[in-house]
């Protein structure tokens, strides 16, 4: 073993501090003032070959792949402290101490509050089989998120987790382990001093994390993560708070795709409809036409990989004639009826593809260990096959040339690339080109499905140039979220697949991927029970990616009106998607530009508030609607913790709650508990839509609890081409001051013509009426009668049932002020 217990030199170098342990060589960095690059090589070689970063501060071998994604940035500056037992690398932000004998690393804020401690004797070290280790200090009160997909509750103390990507088609939901990602990043957050940092853990390598399930009396309290190759090279994200972590964290990694509007929407699929004998085209469309006239909204189609499936074998780049005897007629036949189909693709090739000969002349597979001239083999669906390597720039070409020829002349727009875990490839010697370098599987695994899906948008848009990409994918490493919309894989049809999906869903948010769902009313299992599956659709239609698909074990197929006593209460829930959809796409515009989720946990927004630390289930949309679903069978009562730090509002009748409570609630199979929070602005399609492709929102509601001042940007542009990258959008920023005179102002930027020709804005206040309204001082006429409110184009009315001001205007489509008066008058006085 080599273990790091002792400083022996060190010396400061391009911006960098080395530190030559007895055990290791250490290379310490300030890339940004909150992030700072502690890697420990056991070879001293510091090879920069990243697929995953986005934003260094050193050149990369993979700079030209990555392309203008890739920001270069300098290396902070940072004073060098040094005395006889410790070296002070003092930054603007943070400081770093290095302990000389016994080595330790320990990071403080500028307050001096310890961040992070390294354990000693135990801080780096590479064991017996080659693996690296890195062992951290916990303290009371640390409590840990993210780590990509994973299972059961959203805190993760004293457990143990291994990044390696599986297929695990009905996975436990509370206990498996791994899933389908490999994402080796987490959020430490201390429940007595409210501060959080990140810890990104940069390799592609098989790892573990042990947060404090194993102990030693010898050792303080710790955690440890473990890799089978490579260093340790960990980019520490500073805080303090959550959202500044994820902010920072997707800063490295890259920030959510911009995908086309109607990912958002409904997206029906089923095993069953491309598993049939003949003429699966059309059992597809007539599922479209059945949505339709059951009322319920739909834009996309996830077609599953029987459209390939010649006896058996499922032969990629083809189509089975039978199933679909004119695939470019059915693609055409789906987008005029508004809907958009995501044919599957894998990137295995049976030894029986009637390509695989062609293939292997272009010799494009991941390489055998032993011998050179082989294909390392794995087990593919219908026996042996192999597997492209992506991290060739010759196979990145061929395969985009076959998806292109094969698969997007026919009109595709969206591809679903799944099964890319690579896992059946037992050999994990076996060899990848490594753009130049040569490396193994073991090494590259889960980096394969993140360049797949980067070829695969590439290809999309020079096939269908300004058309904006689809892509999904099931598996990925950090990164992912740059290129496709994801979900928790094949799931099983249970109550708690129900409940722990949404602690998956969360940490993936915190871990970058907030294009993300679970398979609403399970994949795999029986079909869901009537009660089972109306709660999971109503749990669903909050979730960033909201698809139905199934592989039911007792033929049926779930789909949204199986249940005829509950189909209409299903399509309602749908509908009401369809409603936010104005808020969610927005949101979706602020991941791809901050990084911040569209789904949150309640700690992430009310991190002051320790009481939210362990709760995985309810969450919250945006800044706004704190969502707190039925997922327990025959449930009558819900209780609901409100946060501290504001006031809340049940969506459907505004009565007021004070934070700081647990309500019980009662609750019947129609009951989807809901609030609006305090100091908050939500949108709402005034007008009804039922097709993102086909239908407008052209009347736009704005729901405002001005308890506290607050904003939201709004987002307009066409949802579906890459015209926005040139300024065709229209951002609105609305920003709400509270008081007495409740100011709405909103300022306008970008030359997208909008398409929102009425506004409804819903002012909540349970104290009193207004005195007056005026739009741009002009003042809005009043109207004490409902009916007469409804008749007319502008006007405001009071409810006060609802303690709430209705006021609607014709949209002005430039910068304008609402005020509204809710100063005393004395009308007696008067």
């Amino acid at each position: 073993m080599k273990i790091a217990t002792s400083v022996i030199d060190s010396q400061e170098e391009n911006h960098c501090f080395l530190i030559r342990t007895n055990g290791c060589l250490v290379k310490i960095m300030f890339l940004t003032d909150e992030i700072i690059r502690i890697r420990a090589s056991f070879d001293e070689e510091f090879d920069e070959a990243s697929y995953s970063l986005v934003l260094t501060g050193w050149e990369d071998r993979f700079d030209q792949l990555i392309g203008a994604e890739r920001q270069r940035v300098d290396l902070q500056e940072f004073q060098v402290l040094e005395e006889e037992d410790k070296i002070g690398l003092i930054g603007k932000k943070l400081k770093v101490f290095l302990y000389k004998d016994p080595y330790q690393l320990v990071i403080y804020d500028q307050e001096d509050l310890v961040l992070h401690k390294d354990i000693v004797d135990l801080a780096l070290m590479e064991d017996a089989n080659k693996r690296k280790i890195h062992t951290s200090e916990i303290v009371e009160g640390d409590c840990f998120y993210g780590f990509g997909e994973k299972t059961g509750a959203i805190e993760k103390s004293h457990t143990f987790m291994v990044m390696s990507p599986r297929d695990t088609m009905g996975y436990d939901p509370k206990n498996a382990d791994s899933l389908y990602k490999h994402i080796p990043f987490y959020v430490k957050s201390n429940k007595r001093t409210k501060v959080a940092s990140g810890y990104f853990y940069h390799t592609t390598y098989e790892c573990d994390f042990d947060m404090g399930r194993s102990h030693s009396n010898y050792w303080k309290k710790h955690s440890r993560f473990r890799v089978d190759g490579g260093d340790i090279d960990l980019f520490f994200i500073a805080g303090p708070t959550i959202k500044e972590v994820v902010q920072r964290y997707t800063s490295l990694t890259g920030r959510s795709a911009m995908l086309p509007k109607y990912a958002l929407g409904y997206l029906g699929s089923s095993m069953y409809y491309s598993e049939l004998a003949k003429d699966c085209d059309q059992a597809i469309i007539d599922f479209i036409d059945t949505a339709k006239e059951e009322s319920v909204p739909i834009d996309g189609f996830q077609l599953s990989s029987g459209y390939c499936n010649h006896e058996g074998q499922r032969y990629f780049f083809t189509w089975n004639k039978e199933r679909f005897k004119d695939p470019k007629g059915f693609f055409a036949e789906m987008e005029k009826r508004g809907v958009t189909t995501s044919p599957n693709v894998k990137p295995g090739i049976l030894l029986t593809h009637p390509f695989f000969q062609a293939l292997q002349e272009e010799q494009i597979f991941v390489k055998d260990s032993m011998d050179k001239g082989k294909n390392a083999l794995g087990t593919w669906w219908g026996g042996k096959g192999v597997f492209a390597d992506f991290t060739n720039p010759h196979t990145r070409r061929i395969w985009k040339k076959y998806l292109k020829e094969h698969v997007l002349s026919y009109g595709v727009t969206s591809v679903w690339n799944d099964n890319c875990e690579y896992e059946s490839i037992v050999d994990q010697d076996a060899r990848c080109f490594y753009d130049g370098k040569t490396g193994t599987i073991g090494q590259l695994r889960p980096i394969m499905a993140n360049l797949m899906c980067q070829i695969t948008t590439e290809a999309i848009i020079e096939e269908h140039p300004n058309t904006r990409p689809f892509v999904v994918c099931r598996a990925g490493h950090a990164g992912i979220q740059r290129f496709a919309q994801s979900w928790s894989g094949d799931n099983r049809t249970s109550w708690e697949s129900l409940k722990y999906n949404i602690a998956t869903v969360l940490g993936m948010a915190l871990s970058g991927v907030t294009n993300y769902g679970c398979d609403i009313g399970g994949f795999y299992g029986d079909a869901p029970e009537e009660e089972l599956f109306v709660r999971w659709v109503q749990n669903g239609i909050f979730q960033p990616r909201f698809s139905i698909h199934s592989t039911n074990t007792d033929n049926t197929v779930t789909e949204p009106w199986m249940f005829s006593a509950s189909k209409q209460r299903i399509a309602e829930a749908i509908q009401f998607r369809y409603k936010m959809i104005p808020y969610y796409y927005s949101l979706m515009v602020r991941a791809a530009e901050t990084g911040l989720p569209i789904i949150q946990p309640t700690f992430m927004k009310f991190q002051e508030d320790a009481n939210c630390y362990d709760n995985g289930i309810d969450f919250i949309v945006g800044e706004s609607l704190l969502v707190a679903n039925v997922v327990e069978k025959g449930q009558k009562v819900r209780e609901v913790y409100l946060p501290e730090g504001t006031v809340y509002y049940d969506f459907y009748s505004r009565q007021k709650y004070q934070g700081g409570q647990t309500l019980a609630i009662p609750v019947t199979i129609d009951s989807v508990p809901l609030f609006v929070i305090g100091g908050s602005v939500t949108l709402f399609a005034a007008n009804e839509v039922r097709n993102l492709h086909s239908e407008a929102v052209t009347d736009l509601e704005i729901l405002v609890a001005p308890d506290q001042a607050c904003h939201f940007t709004h987002y307009e542009d066409d949802g579906k081409s890459l015209a926005y990258k040139t300024g065709a959008y229209v951002k609105e920023e609305i920003h709400v001051e509270p008081g007495e005179q409740v100011k709405v102002t909103v300022k306008r930027t970008g030359d997208y013509p909008t398409q929102i020709e009425k506004i409804l804005l819903k002012i909540i206040n349970h104290e009193k009426a207004p005195f007056w309204v005026t739009i741009d001082d002009q003042l809005v006429p009043h109207f004490q009668h409902r009916k007469q409110f409804e008749a007319v184009k502008e006007g405001w009315y009071y409810s006060q049932t609802m303690g709430q001001v209705f006021i609607k205007y014709p949209n002005p489509k430039a910068d304008y002020q609402a005020v509204i008066s809710f100063e005393n008058f004395d009308l007696l006085g008067m």
